[in-house]
């Protein structure tokens, strides 16, 4: 075991050499590094959400579990959030983020909001293929709701899963968890309905009929999302990340963004959450449309 001082505090690193994703060669010390090349951009988006982590002590292809509550072992300098009875880590810190990665925390969940928050930022059309499905063919329905979407002048930006699924953010302003899944559910309804034998809102999976879901009760309080810039437990170490339309429709894969070449694209192209346009035309357009339901 070593210690290393990140930002003054003292981390213990444990197994450093032990290989958390096999097929790419990727070492425990090498994606602590790949972490803290990735802190810039994860950390505006997990601060002040009750983080849920997934660990993979013995690497992604061995069994993990769930970590909602701070283990034993937490650090004192660690941020805790506090919702009623229960505790949460607040990974608002680099040195919070290091001693995760250290604990083999190689997917990272956050609410649809921060935990002194009671509106959303973003509507969030979560697109989950069925079993057997591609993802291309989650993308072409991803496509499909773009194009709709761009004609109705709702400004929306895509996001992978890192797994087989796309995430569509829209951004708004002021729409509490009530409003928003009222919201998601007439969409979600007008969407499977436009496109009847691309997608479906039926959420057992043996009846879907091998269509896409569109999950739109996802975006719930109580409920959380793979946070952008996450890692995925998968094999290629696929990282969820924005991409740009244009990019989708020219055809791409989750593993095309991993964590040994998605640090040179944000140093590219930005966090392109940040550059989310359309809160305040987004409101007011779904205003109107609401209002016509």
């Amino acid at each position: 075991m070593s210690e290393i001082a990140v930002e003054g505090k003292k981390i213990n690193i444990s197994n450093q050499d032990k290989l958390l994703y096999k097929d790419i060669g990727i070492r425990k010390i090498d994606y602590i590094v790949a972490m803290i090349e990735l802190a810039p951009y994860i950390l505006p988006h997990t601060t002040d959400k009750a983080l849920t982590a997934i660990r993979y002590p013995n690497g992604v292809d061995q069994p993990f579990f769930y970590q909602k509550r701070p283990p034993k072992n937490t650090p004192e300098w660690v941020d805790i959030i506090t919702q009623g009875e229960d505790t949460f880590i607040n990974l608002n810190s680099l040195p919070t983020l290091v001693w995760l990665a250290n604990l083999a925390v190689i997917e990272f969940h956050t609410p649809f909001c921060k935990y002194n928050e009671t509106v959303l930022s973003a509507l969030v059309f979560d697109l989950d293929p069925s079993k057997g499905q591609s993802f291309e063919q989650a993308a072409e329905c991803a496509l499909r709701v773009y194009e709709t979407l761009k004609k109705l002048d709702i400004k929306c930006v895509a996001k992978t899963s890192g797994a087989s699924g796309l995430q569509i953010y829209i951004p708004i302003r002021k729409y509490t968890f009530e409003q928003g899944c009222k919201i998601n559910s007439f969409f979600a309804n007008y969407f499977t309905e436009k496109f009847p034998k691309l997608m479906t809102m039926q959420r057992q999976i043996k009846k879907r009929g091998g269509k896409l879901y569109f999950d739109y009760l996802q975006m719930n309080k109580g409920k959380n999302i793979i946070s952008v810039y996450s890692p995925r437990a998968v094999s290629c170490g696929a990282v969820s990340v924005p991409i740009s339309w244009s990019e989708l429709k020219a055809g791409i894969s989750p593993c095309d963004y991993n964590l040994k070449n998605v640090a040179r694209r944000l140093e590219k192209k930005g966090d392109m959450f940040k550059k989310m346009p359309g809160k305040g035309e987004n409101s007011k357009v779904l205003d109107e449309i609401i209002g016509k339901k």
